[in-house]
Order: structure tokens, then C-alpha cells, then sequence
């Protein structure tokens, strides 16, 4: 297998793309309206309910400028219950290219994608979900996150180009650096940042794992109507 390597980076790096998709929105709205400030020139792709949180405290001039939804930028819709929203190629290459890869370079333009340079994404909340003595299988099963971690640990794998964020605690750093460097994020805070999204998927998956360890298959079965 012929393994990508990498062998120069940028210290820097401006936001100019990012995807917000979060399930806890607390500090949203001063997160957006605080990249806005300092990256005049970045747009923000979003899915669902955050998209339609964002859309709502920009109003329509910013939004028009600045908001585009996964959707649109796909062509795919969101599959119904949202249960497929952000699985898709032009995303990865996104998320995965490298900056001096003359491959990854030809697979944006030949795509039309662009490469992202910030995942601000937290997950559905699992362990929530299923603490309460009556949480039913079908509690668990729904809350099971697939895209969001899946988007996190790409960004997070590629912190050489890419800022992955999972704690609205982190988003105050975050701006903080932008505003110190133009809008610009060092790579020693990306790769810290990916260290604490390897971590929170880590313990997110093994939250689920140990969910179904401890539950006998006929009591879970026992809720569904078999056919």
C-alpha cells in the first residue's frame, strides 16, 4: 500500500472554509459571529439544526455572504431523520487533502471542492441518552453518532493543515488565537486540539460499547414488534 506522507506544513493556517455541525450549541452564536469578525473572507458550511440556528442569528445579509449548507454544497439531500448529512467524498478531500500534494490539488479542482481548514463538531449526546433506568434500545441506537465522529477524527488526523474542535470550553482559545494572528491558527494548538478530539471519540465509543456489554440481547429485542 502506498501510504500518504507529508513532509512540509504550514505553521499557519488562515480559515477561509469550515463546518459547524453541533449537537450542544452552547456558544454558538458568539463562535460564529467571532470567526466572522476576524476571517472576513470565511464560509461557514453547516447541517440541520445548527444551520438553521446560524441562519437565524445572521440574519439574511450575513447569512447570504457567509452560510452554506452541507446539502447544497454536496448536492445530496439529508437523508430522513438525519441520519446521513455529511458522509460524503467531496467532504473527506476537504477534509483530508494536503496543502503541496499536487494529487490532492488536481482531486479539488476536478471535484469543484474546497479544502477546509476548521471542523467545529460535537457529538450526540450518548451517554445522556441512555442514563435513565427507562432509556429504551431505540434511545441508544438513535443517538449513536456516526458523521460527527467520523468528520472529527479526519480533521483531527490531518491537524498538520486542519483545526478540529469538539468542546464549546475550547471555543474562547480559538478566537482568542485568531485575533493574535490575523486570523491565522498555529499548528502546536491544532495538533493540541486533535489530541483532545482522539481522546473525546475515543471515550464516546467506548461509552457505547459499554452500553450494549451490559445489555442481554432478548431484553433488547423484546422491545420491537417482530415481523
Amino acid at each position: 500500500m502506498n501510504l500518504n506522507r507529508v513532509g512540509k506544513i504550514d505553521g499557519m493556517i488562515p480559515i477561509k472554509n469550515a463546518i459547524i455541525s453541533v449537537a450542544d450549541k452552547t456558544g454558538l452564536e458568539d463562535l460564529v459571529k467571532g470567526l466572522l469578525a476576524l476571517c472576513p473572507e470565511i464560509t461557514v458550511f453547516s447541517t440541520g439544526g445548527s444551520f438553521a440556528a446560524i441562519e437565524k442569528f445572521l440574519g439574511p445579509r450575513d447569512s447570504g455572504l457567509h452560510l452554506r449548507s452541507v446539502s447544497d454544497y454536496t448536492g445530496q439531500p439529508e437523508m430522513q431523520g438525519g441520519l446521513v448529512k455529511t458522509l460524503d467524498f467531496r467532504i473527506y478531500l476537504g477534509l483530508l487533502s494536503e496543502t503541496r500534494n499536487p494529487d490532492h490539488k488536481a482531486d479539488l479542482e476536478r471535484t469543484g471542492a474546497v479544502p477546509f481548514d476548521l471542523v467545529v463538531v460535537n457529538l450526540y449526546p450518548f451517554s445522556e441518552a441512555v442514563s435513565s433506568s427507562e432509556a429504551s434500545l431505540e434511545d441508544a441506537r438513535t443517538h449513536i453518532d456516526i458523521g460527527g465522529p467520523c468528520m472529527l477524527r479526519a480533521a483531527a488526523k490531518n491537524f498538520l493543515r486542519v483545526a478540529a474542535v469538539c468542546d464549546p470550553a475550547d471555543y474562547r482559545e480559538l478566537l482568542t488565537e485568531l485575533g493574535e494572528n490575523s486570523g491565522r491558527i498555529d499548528i502546536s494548538t491544532r495538533y493540541r486540539f486533535s489530541r483532545k478530539v482522539f481522546r473525546h471519540t475515543a471515550e464516546y465509543d467506548a461509552a457505547i460499547a459499554d452500553y450494549f456489554a451490559c445489555k442481554d440481547v432478548d431484553t433488547l429485542m423484546s422491545t420491537y414488534e417482530r415481523i
